[in-house]
């Protein structure tokens, strides 16, 4: 009995480093040449696994140390990291953005995913294929991938969006897609209304609890955990949490995904989300890429070669009606023309759930194992090449952008501030840039808040901060400042991190909601973040001791040094000693 139970440990030793291994040459080799890592363990996954080294590992044993032996064996670790995805997803939301949403989850989301389902279906019955196998294979293609498009996808701009609301609703249509494929079936007298309804209302019931008890629960749970400053606790509390709501969801029929996800809209609603994030996010990138080891194992580059005429066209119906179809919806609902491009393209992949469906549908005998494992090799083609997509998306979005006439023909000083956003407070801080003599442009992704701004003699340019390549364009290298003046706390939070990583000394400063949201920016890299409520607090108590007959030199110098004071207690609260002023480390003069 030892042998067995010493050979099983092995593998799971081999395959753990073989895991360890790609995370650690892939993600910093493709990340120094700026590509997103989801291409690498896919390649990798090609590599280590039955197809590739595998199939090596017969004739040469030492070959098992650097592949993955039984490729099965890592689904739940990637099913797990789907589900921190999503989770992770509910940490950025909240209930009210979610609310706002429902129009576009409920409504462009279903026309996108039964339309795509159509438009396949239509062109898979004129190959000859009956309407039962067409419905089935248009309804599993349909799908996209969650966990590869909002790890691509920014959820702060439109793009991102539009993409999370059509995934959300196909995550929710998942159950009774698959509830109609069995009633479409050959056994489908097995199954009917009855069972779809009874588990829909269980899930509901299941939801609402979820609900309720987070509301009550959560905060205390989390107070308890975080009074004991033990980060391991607190740490376990957040899986536990995630893991519970997932089963939850899960035992009742439903995705455990949507559990996830209510468990990540309820913390969000406590003062932890942050820290409950910053701590997911090393197991969530990891698990994530076991996921894509897997979709990479599941590729037999030998039968997509001798069948690569038959595979090419089908990923181009799949892709191409996808495309068109959301395309089209997206301009039709007023999106901009690059938005409906960028967000066609990103979601016409299937997903990973396709797989699941496609298994449904072979179960329900309406389509034969052969055809089912010919459009597994699409799917997971399909998955492989995301990445790709999602990066001529972007460059065919800035080709077709009508708003392209506002890249203006101001030229740029050698060395300017960049200012990001072209709201209220970013037109003011352009205002004073201009009225002291500093050099700037001001940038949104908003066109009419641009064209504004252009209107009233200020120097913006159409650009999204959220691509990494539009601040380099506005010469981020030579820059002396970059202003982050919107007001997402969130996306804030993740360009000053990316920034301060990349220019170790590059002054940020960054619109802070609050001291709590202050002190996360100077963690995150910040060289001054300014809360909106303690300089509304200071102005207000300047008006008043003025009015009250204080002279107003002591009010300004008193009102100096409280905002010093206070700024020196949020970088405390952030875990930061002293840093060097804005006028120690900030703006150079014009050249004249």
């Amino acid at each position: 009995m030892a042998a067995p139970t010493q050979l099983v440990s092995t593998s799971l030793l081999s395959d753990g480093l073989v895991i360890l291994a790609a995370a650690g040459i892939v993600i910093p080799l493709f990340a120094r040449f700026r590509i997103t890592p989801v291409i690498g363990f896919i390649l990798v996954g090609i590599l280590v696994g039955p197809f590739g080294l595998g199939k090596a590992a017969l004739d040469y044993p030492w070959l098992h140390f650097v592949t993955i032996s039984d490729p099965h064996r890592l689904e739940p670790f990637a099913e797990f990291g789907i589900v921190l995805l999503l989770f992770s997803v509910g940490l950025e939301l909240s209930f009210k953005r979610l609310w706002a949403m429902r129009a576009a989850v409920f409504g462009l989301g279903s026309k996108e995913l039964f339309g795509s389902a159509a438009l396949i279906a239509v062109v898979l019955m004129a190959l000859d294929n009956s309407l039962a196998t067409a419905a089935a294979l248009g309804l599993a293609l349909a799908l996209s991938s969650t966990a590869l498009v909002l790890r691509i996808a920014d959820q702060n701009t439109p793009v991102g969006r539009a993409a999370l609301a059509m995934l959300l609703f196909e995550d929710i249509a998942l159950v009774p897609i698959l509830f109609l494929l069995s009633a479409l079936g050959r056994d489908g007298e097995n199954a009917g209304l009855g069972p779809m309804l009874r588990t829909l209302g269980l899930g509901a019931l299941v939801v609402a609890v979820l609900l309720v008890a987070g509301k009550v629960v959560l905060p205390r749970l989390f107070d308890q955990a975080a009074r004991t400053k033990s980060p391991e606790l607190f740490f376990a509390v957040s899986l536990l949490v995630v893991i519970l709501a997932s089963l939850a969801t899960g035992a009742v029929g439903l995705s455990p995904i949507v559990g996830a996800l209510i468990a990540g809209l309820l913390i969000a609603e406590t003062e932890y989300n942050g820290e409950v994030e910053h701590m997911i996010a090393p197991f969530k990138g990891l698990a994530l890429g076991v996921f894509l080891l897997t979709v990479g194992m599941g590729l037999d580059l030998s039968v997509i070669w001798a069948r690569l005429g038959e595979v090419l066209l089908a990923a181009a119906l799949v892709l191409g009606s996808k495309a068109i179809v959301t395309a089209v919806l997206l301009r039709m609902s007023g999106a901009r023309l690059s938005t409906s491009t960028e967000t066609g393209i990103l979601l016409a992949s299937p997903s990973e759930t396709t797989l699941i469906v496609l298994g449904a549908a072979q179960a329900g005998k309406l389509i034969v194992p052969a055809a089912a494992q010919f459009w597994e090799i699409v799917t997971a083609l399909g998955l492989t090449v995301t990445p790709i997509l999602a990066i001529g998306g972007r460059w065919l979005a800035r080709r077709v952008d009508m708003a392209g006439h506002l890249a203006a023909d101001d030229t740029l000083a050698d060395e300017h501030a960049i200012v990001v956003g072209c709201g209220r407070v970013g037109r003011l801080v352009a205002e004073m840039l201009r009225e002291h003599g500093q050099a700037y442009v001001a940038i949104d992704i908003d066109p009419e808040l641009v064209k504004a701004a252009r209107a009233d003699g200020l120097i913006a340019r159409f650009a999204d901060a959220s691509r990494s390549d539009a601040l380099e364009r506005l010469g981020l290298g030579d820059a002396t400042a970059v202003i982050f003046t919107m007001d997402e706390p969130v996306a804030v939070q993740r360009h000053v991190r990316r920034l301060r990583t990349a220019h170790p000394d590059l002054p940020i400063i960054a619109r802070a909601r609050d001291a709590s949201h202050a002190a996360a920016l100077y963690r995150a890299g910040a060289s001054h973040a300014v809360p909106e409520t303690l300089e509304s607090s200071l102005q207000l108590s300047e008006a008043v001791l003025v009015d009250l007959g204080v002279a107003m030199g002591p009010v300004i110098a008193s009102i100096h040094e409280k905002r010093d004071q206070l700024r020196a207690q949020i970088m405390e609260e952030g875990n930061l000693l002293a840093k060097p002023q804005l006028k120690s480390a900030g703006l150079r003069e014009r050249p004249s």
